[in-house]
C-alpha cells in the first residue's frame, strides 16, 4: 500500500506550537505535509547572520542592552552554549546569582544562547536576544515581559513563530536550512 504522507511527517506531535491556535497549528501541519514549510522560511529569511562567536554574541547583545535597558544590570556572560536542547524547548537562558560584596548584594548576569541560533536568520537571533534581555526587567512570561520584547524587536512575536516553525520542520525530518551542516 502506497503513502500519501510527506516525508516530513514523521508525526502529528507539533510541540512547538502547543500554545497556538488549532488554526495555526492546521496550517503548519499542512505546508508539511506538502513539504512547502521549509521553502517558505528560506524565502522568507535568505541568508544567514554572521554573529558566529561568543564574542560577536556578546558584542551582538550588548548593542540591545545599550540601546533598550541601559539602566539595567551589567551583563558578565553571552555565549552559544552546545548544551541548551531545543529538543527540550529551551532556546536561551538567563541566569542571575547575587553575592554579597563588601556591603552590598552584587548581581551577576549570564546569557546562554542555544548554539542551535549559531546558523540561521539574524532574525531568529534577535528574538532569542531580545526574550533574554527582557529578563533583566521582567522575570516571568508575563504581558509586562512581552510588552517589553515588543518594544526592543517590534517583530517579535512574528519571529519567535518562525522560530518554532523552523523548529517544527527539523523536529519533523526536515534538513538545516541555512548551512547548519558546515
Amino acid at each position: 500500500m502506497a503513502s500519501n504522507a510527506h516525508p516530513l511527517r514523521a508525526n502529528t506531535d507539533l510541540p512547538y506550537l502547543g500554545g497556538y491556535s488549532p488554526t495555526l497549528k492546521g496550517q503548519a501541519q499542512t505546508l508539511l505535509d506538502q513539504g512547502r514549510l521549509g521553502d517558505l522560511l528560506v524565502r522568507k529569511y535568505r541568508a544567514p547572520h554572521e554573529v558566529r562567536s561568543d564574542k560577536a554574541l556578546y558584542d551582538f547583545t550588548q548593542e540591545y542592552k545599550q540601546r533598550y535597558l541601559r539602566n539595567a544590570g551589567t551583563i558578565n556572560k553571552v555565549l552559544f552554549d552546545n548544551k541548551i536542547h531545543v529538543v527540550r524547548h529551551a532556546l536561551g537562558l538567563h541566569t542571575s546569582m547575587s553575592r554579597v560584596q563588601g556591603g552590598k548584594l552584587a548581581a551577576k548576569h549570564e546569557i546562554r544562547v542555544a548554539s542551535f541560533f549559531r546558523q540561521g536568520p539574524e532574525e531568529f537571533l534577535r528574538m532569542i536576544v531580545v526574550h533574554e534581555l527582557a529578563h533583566l526587567r521582567e522575570k516571568d512570561h508575563d504581558k509586562a515581559f512581552y510588552q517589553l520584547c515588543t518594544h526592543m524587536e517590534p517583530d517579535y512575536h512574528q519571529f519567535e513563530l518562525d522560530t518554532r516553525l523552523y523548529l517544527t520542520y527539523l523536529d519533523h525530518g526536515g534538513e538545516p536550512l541555512w548551512g547548519g551542516g558546515r
